[in-house]
């Protein structure tokens, strides 16, 4: 377990959050954008995977509250991953309430299997494409878990988020853009989840790597900015050059 570079990974008291990969190894998802891939490169991983229990005790020693991202360089929900590796995590997290656990996947579809989640649980999908984002909605809808997420990083094509497929029942969101080779989205496709939170009251995490222009809009004083605050105080930051809605 690490302290971690990604922004929205937050320990309760709002600093900075843990990474913890019990799994090793080849990530099947194979993303051509995907910071981890340095990593397979560097450290010459295969298509073996093995599992590292320590990671778990190490989560399981560690009694100050945390936030921690579990699965930041594998994917948790694969189909061929050991289904006692997938229990030995979710047992950790159940034995561990004093932290919560940030869980993301790009297998929206294998999430019912492991419904209802533990309320220490914040489970979250992918949709960088209408695609993904439509896999999201109707994964997410199918489980019980205390915050549902939906992360669009990164925003790779316009992503119409009208009904039937608006935001209603998601409870966060991400937005950013791709850095693995930068590329910025069309603000119009950003303005577009923009519109949809807002009508939907959605908290928003809008990431440091996204345009300048897009942390400068006029929404310090917005309805959806004090439902965030109110609801997740220990997500966002008043600071407009780090942090925001």
């Amino acid at each position: 377990m690490n302290k971690t570079r990604i922004e929205w990974v937050k320990n309760p008291d709002g600093t900075r959050g843990y990474s913890s990969n019990p799994i090793k190894g080849y990530c099947p998802m194979a993303c051509s954008y995907c910071y981890a891939r340095a990593l397979y490169n560097r450290f010459r991983w295969d298509k073996t995977i093995r599992f590292d229990v320590g990671e778990l005790l190490s989560i399981e020693r560690h009694n100050k509250p945390a936030g921690i991202f579990l699965g930041s360089t594998f994917e948790l929900f694969w189909d061929e991953l050991e289904r006692f590796w997938q229990d030995s995590i979710f047992k950790t997290i159940k034995d561990c309430p004093q932290h919560h656990f940030y869980l993301l996947t790009k297998q929206p579809q294998n999430l019912i299997k492991f419904s209802p989640f533990p309320p220490n649980c914040w489970v979250g999908a992918t949709a960088t494409n209408l695609e993904q984002y439509r896999a999201a909605l109707v994964g997410l809808a199918t489980i019980e878990a205390k915050v549902k997420y939906i992360s669009f990083e990164p925003l790779l094509e316009y992503i119409p988020t009208n009904p039937p497929y608006d935001l209603k029942g998601i409870d966060w969101v991400i937005i950013g853009a791709q850095t693995n080779p930068g590329k910025q989205p069309d603000p119009g496709w950003v303005d577009t989840i923009l519109n949809a939170c807002d009508i939907a009251k959605v908290p928003i995490f809008m990431k440091n790597n996204l345009a300048w222009q897009f942390h400068r809009q006029e929404m310090p004083d917005t309805d959806i900015e004090r439902e965030t605050l109110r609801k997740y105080p220990h997500l966002v930051s008043k600071d407009y050059d780090e942090e925001v809605i």
